[in-house]
């Protein structure tokens, strides 16, 4: 059964925080930011950008792009961050209210900046399991800039965090854009090296601990070294694998949607797929957005021209847990799959 992508929405906010801004607030040179951390500006929350809120408005622009009936929608995955508008919040029926989506059901997912990987296979095996769930509409939001001090050296691979909502739209029976296969490596070892220290059950949130409801580095030198050893590495297997079942190989590829990440990492995958960048568009302009960064690569490839029928293209995508995740998609009308 073909399941397919009908369209897709991304929301961004009008406020934007420059490379420049963030070499100041950081005492770092900007050349390190611009060139090695790759980050020339990036989106952040505005006052009414709230986390499940920039989902709606994309998945507004989604269902608006289809043209179809928001009663149609038959479930709504919320795939956007934990940190929201309010704790302990199932967002999806929220978002579920306000696209009037009444005959939908909905739940909320997280993987991190792995969840719209994670969202794109738990759609297509509900869809495949249960022939009553036709229409499904992936979409969230994500605003984990809050969380970053630019005084913490520790978190400076975090710096490129962002704001922003994306929206997938699936369909059954659709023969467009067809989701294939994923592959997710989940690594336990790494679980408790970057959290927000403060405001949970371990440590709630005080006058005295304030300063801790940021995001940290626990395990700074161990976490390094473990993540050399691993990370490209997984980064590839997820995608080899996820190619492999949907019965491709690195040759085959067309576009790949890749997370904001420093730009050598960007460079070292697709120079060990056999690719260039013109293979991928690099989120300079947009930084890390975390688990919308492949809708939103989809989306400004789709305005460049760059996604032709019959286009291989690789979702993929890593996230602090640890968390490697890669789908592929036949894109347009191509294809015999």
């Amino acid at each position: 059964m073909k399941i397919g992508i009908v369209s897709t929405g991304v929301y961004l906010p009008q406020s934007f925080m420059t490379g420049d801004e963030i070499a100041e607030k950081a005492g770092i040179p900007l050349n390190i930011v611009n060139e090695k951390m790759g980050i020339k500006r990036k989106p952040i929350a505005g006052e009414y950008d709230h986390t499940c809120a920039m989902g709606i408005w994309a998945a507004k622009k989604a269902i608006e792009k289809a043209g179809i009936d928001p009663l149609a929608i038959d479930v709504i995955i919320y795939i956007g961050e934990e940190h929201k508008e309010y704790p302990l919040w199932t967002a999806a029926i929220k978002l579920q209210e306000e696209i009037g989506a009444k005959r939908a059901w909905a739940f909320d997912t997280a993987l991190r900046c792995g969840t719209t990987i994670l969202g794109l296979k738990l759609a297509k095996s509900l869809m495949l399991s249960d022939e009553k769930i036709t229409t499904v509409l992936l979409a969230g939001g994500y605003r984990n800039e809050d969380f970053i001090d630019y005084t913490n050296e520790r978190t400076r691979f975090m710096f490129n965090l962002g704001a922003g909502g994306g929206a997938i739209l699936l369909k059954k029976g659709h023969k467009k854009n067809l989701i294939l296969e994923s592959e997710i490596i989940t690594d336990g070892s790494f679980s408790e090296d970057v959290v927000v220290v403060a405001g949970g059950t371990k440590n709630p949130i005080t006058k005295d601990n304030l300063h801790l409801h940021k995001l940290d580095v626990l395990d700074p030198v161990g976490m390094k070294e473990r993540l050399e050893q691993k990370s490209m590495k997984n980064f590839l297997k997820v995608i080899h694998a996820a190619l492999m079942k949907s019965g491709y190989t690195e040759k085959d590829i067309g576009y790949v949607a890749m997370l904001h990440m420093k730009k050598s990492a960007h460079e070292y995958v697709l120079n060990e797929l056999g690719l260039t960048n013109h293979h991928s568009i690099y989120l300079e302009d947009y930084g890390h957005i975390g688990q919308m960064d492949q809708i939103l690569s989809i989306e400004l490839a789709e305005k460049e021209g760059r996604l032709k029928d019959g286009d291989l293209v690789v979702l993929v995508s890593a996230g602090i847990g640890y968390a490697w995740g890669a789908t592929i998609i036949r894109w347009g009308k191509g294809g015999t799959q």
